[in-house]
């Protein structure tokens, strides 16, 4: 099997929308289009012809190409069987455990609740990526708008367990402000300090800190360490338990 080629296409304020393209079936997918013609100035400069559409939940800033796209190129919108009355055009259904090609690419589904109740991210193994929408951020993740702080630390700790080298294709450029709220949390991580830094620079030259590295979001990301200590007591919740911490942390990046 090739590896994808994965192209990111910034759309409105802060989103991103990804091209994943086979070039040995000549598949090409779509992540969370928010708006449908950037995508297709891309795909036509590139020569791809859009097959797959794939959503990670039923935000429009997510799904508002759906449509548009399907109508023009004939693409399969693949979204959650959960949310499949809230995806726009949906074809196919799929749930935790799933797994499909997306030409001679093979993804596997993973049900992550907590943003939204029908959340899932799309995980390309071969290519080590992770489309993982909302779910998880850069240095930070996802408001709880309907799930619950229990719902969201299983999510993120499978997340979590993927290989290090794993790539994390997040679908908002939100490092910066992630990045001051986990120095409060955890104002003695070295490594921490030492990202905030890269992360400046690179958005002082207008670059995107997107994609990150899963090993590192373990490192430097507090809502990946609700059950480390020098997290727990950074939140003056020692020795408590991680869904407790989490819920914590996360209330407080809320009136951040």
């Amino acid at each position: 099997m090739a590896k994808l080629q994965i192209e990111q296409i910034p759309v409105l304020t802060d989103n991103y929308v990804y091209l994943l393209h086979d070039p040995e079936s000549q598949a090409t997918a779509v992540v969370d289009p928010a708006v449908a013609e950037p995508v297709q100035e891309r795909l036509a400069k590139n020569g791809w012809r859009l097959t797959h559409i794939l959503n990670t939940h039923h935000h429009n800033d997510h799904t508002g190409g759906n449509l548009a796209l399907k109508q023009a190129s004939g693409a399969k919108v693949i979204g959650a069987r959960q949310d499949a009355q809230r995806i726009p055009g949906i074809d196919t259904e799929v749930t935790d455990g799933d797994s499909f090609l997306m030409g001679t690419a093979a993804a596997m589904v993973m049900s992550v609740p907590g943003h939204t109740l029908g959340h899932i991210a799309y995980w390309f193994p071969e290519s080590q990526a992770l489309f993982c929408g909302d779910t998880l951020f850069a240095m930070g993740c996802g408001r709880l708008f309907e799930g619950s702080a229990e719902q969201m630390w299983a999510s993120l700790m499978k997340i979590r367990g993927l290989p290090d080298d794993t790539l994390v294709y997040c679908a908002h450029e939100y490092t910066q402000t992630n990045a001051r709220f986990a120095r409060m949390v955890e104002r003695d991580n070295a490594e921490l300090l030492a990202r905030m830094a890269d992360i400046d620079a690179k958005r002082s030259h207008g670059l995107p800190t997107v994609p990150s590295l899963l090993a590192l979001e373990r490192r430097t990301n507090p809502f990946l360490r609700a059950d480390v200590e020098s997290v727990k007591k950074g939140v003056g919740l020692p020795g408590a338990d991680p869904v407790q911490v989490f819920g914590e942390i996360r209330r407080r990046k809320d009136a951040f």
